[in-house]
């Protein structure tokens, strides 16, 4: 998974939500029109792979596949299980 689809997925436990709307999703990429374009991919990969759902009106929510992956930790977090 690339790393702004898990920074996308990652907002949605940040902010203590199931459901986001797409304005706020593009915020978290900032002013960059190539960094906006980046979470609209990343929005299609989640989608895609059942990790984030459409919910018509802008509007996206994780589903249990995307929670267990905001869950695990990753290599990338730097994190040990020891």
């Amino acid at each position: 998974m690339k790393s702004i689809s898990l920074r996308v997925l990652r907002l949605f436990g940040e902010m203590g939500k199931d459901r986001l709307d797409l304005h706020v999703l593009l915020e978290a990429a900032g002013n960059e029109p190539a960094e906006r374009r980046n979470v609209l991919d990343a929005i299609d990969e989640l989608t895609s792979t059942g990790m984030l759902e459409a919910c018509g009106g802008d509007f996206y929510s994780v589903t249990e596949r995307g929670k267990g992956t905001i869950a695990r930790p990753s290599v990338a977090d730097n994190t040990c299980p020891y």
